[in-house]
């Protein structure tokens, strides 16, 4: 597999048609049955609401790094007032949702105790698709598609997806060459046709051929009947905890299979969700099928570790995808690929630090310093000096070792979350761009000396000064190497 990039999904454009719904999470604890029948009672701690469906399919992708255009039917309810208004305050999502008095809003509200799922309440009646909302949603797609890079249908069997309507979309997106995505809901795979990708998992695979996907053998025939019967490109079967099955003949030939990425699975709300948000960017980024369900994999490993309908974010993926060894070590990135990365981090609620320096022959003073300067924050950035710049500043006998080496060395350092490079004779532009919240430096500095600290302290961070090593140097290491 190529070295992901990941930073090529920026500003990538997927639309998003299909049912939207909310999803809410009611969690408490339960100690007792009810005298009044055998059933818990979930005595009430706190419950949270998120977007769901096809809605949850847009939060991945603009967590992930892309841009989502989301498309659908909601009712003229409080429920859909509620997805309206998340959708206003800051999702980063694009809507052109049309509101009905044909159905109630879908809202799935989930009963929780100790981590398990107990009860799941469903408010939601099947839409019976009229021609003017399906020309409502259509329209809406024809108005964007110049601007989108690849389709997601996501059905959940709420009535969205007519055949109808279905049909249109994915003529309309492959005239235009863009990728269509499908999550598909039932038997009848022959409305997809001409869809890129089928993404059924193994008790749909089995419901739609027959085959009891239990074996790699299995899935890799019901995949290839899918396939056959549906008139699409690829198709890949989700197996849960026997990964992915991968039948893209236009690409790999014979079927792939991916051994799954979960570690530990705590909830599988949204999962489907994060894999063709994946799907749609891996492969409008042009990655090949197989390529692009990798990183789906891994994805979706990231997504049932978390708690309730969640997103999964670049550096989540970019570490998983590291820990599975599908990559070089990632660590090493150019500004561009830092700034979406720390933005994530920060989204996430982590601590940015950020040093600066040669690191031409590292030594313990240099280990030591990484090692404080992680401890001040949750994810380190260290920026070194290109070759050019340590001539310019050092003389032309320097470095010792040029700019790859240094950054892979650094790069290998546990303290070290991300290298970059730099040309300049300061890391002022980088601190500008980033806006750490920590800034790292040695104790031979003050803080009024630090480059780019009145950057971070009227952004609200700090400047950290962590006492050096006596005697260790890179200076001196050369002046004696030279003098025996």
């Amino acid at each position: 597999m190529h070295a992901p990039s990941i930073a090529a999904w920026r500003g990538k454009i997927v639309f998003v048609l299909g049912d939207i719904m909310l999803d809410k999470f009611v969690y408490g604890h339960v100690d007792r049955v009810s005298p009044e029948a055998p059933i818990p009672v979930l005595h009430y701690q706190n419950e949270t609401r998120m977007l769901g469906g096809a809605a949850n399919v847009a939060r991945n992708v603009v967590a992930l790094g892309g841009r989502a255009i989301l498309s659908g039917a909601i009712g003229q309810d409080d429920a859909g007032k509620v997805i309206e208004d998340e959708l206003t305050e800051g999702e980063g999502i694009e809507p052109y949702l049309v509101r009905t008095p044909l159905i109630p809003t879908t809202v799935k509200t989930r009963f929780v105790s100790a981590g398990q799922q107990i009860m799941r309440l469903d408010v939601e009646e099947k839409l019976s698709m009229t021609p003017a909302l399906e020309k409502a949603l259509c329209d809406a797609f024809v108005s964007v598609v110049d601007r989108v890079d690849a389709v997601v249908l996501s059905d959940y069997g709420k009535g969205t997806l007519s055949v109808d309507l279905v049909k249109r979309i994915i003529k309309i997106a492959r005239e235009r060459f863009v990728s269509v995505v499908v999550d598909p809901k039932t038997a009848d795979v022959s409305r997809y046709a001409g869809a890129t990708i089928l993404t059924p998992n193994a008790a749909e695979a089995a419901l739609v051929t027959g085959v009891a996907c239990k074996s790699d053998e299995a899935a890799a025939e019901a995949a290839r009947r899918i396939a056959d019967r549906a008139g699409v490109d690829a198709v890949i079967v989700t197996r849960g905890g026997d990964g992915m099955t991968v039948f893209a003949p236009n690409s790999a030939g014979e079927p792939v299979h991916i051994a799954t990425a979960a570690s530990e699975v705590y909830d599988v709300s949204g999962a489907g969700d994060t894999v063709v948000a994946t799907l749609a960017l891996a492969v409008a980024s042009g990655r090949s099928v197989p390529e692009a369900a990798e990183f789906a994999n891994a994805a979706a490993g990231v997504s049932v570790g978390k708690r309730g309908t969640s997103v999964v974010f670049s550096h989540e993926l970019r570490r998983a995808i590291a820990l599975r060894g599908l990559s070089e070590d990632r660590k090493i990135v150019d500004v561009e690929d830092a700034a979406v990365i720390v933005a994530d981090w920060r989204r996430s609620g982590l601590k940015v630090g950020f040093t600066n320096g040669c690191y031409d022959l590292i030594h313990p003073g240099h280990v030591q310093l990484l090692k404080q300067a992680r401890g001040a924050c949750d994810r380190l950035v260290v920026a070194l000096n290109t070759d050019a710049s340590i001539r310019r500043l050092k003389g032309e006998s320097r470095p010792v070792q040029n700019e790859t080496s240094r950054a892979t060395v650094v790069a290998s350092m546990l303290a070290v979350d991300l290298v970059m490079l730099f040309g300049e004779d300061t890391p002022l532009e980088l601190i500008e761009r980033l806006k750490p919240d920590v800034l790292i430096k040695g104790a031979d500095y003050t803080v009024e000396t630090v480059v780019g600290a009145n950057v971070v302290i009227e952004n609200g961070g700090k400047v950290v000064l962590v006492p050096l090593e006596k005697g260790q140097s890179t200076t001196s290491i050369i002046a004696r190497a030279t003098s025996e």
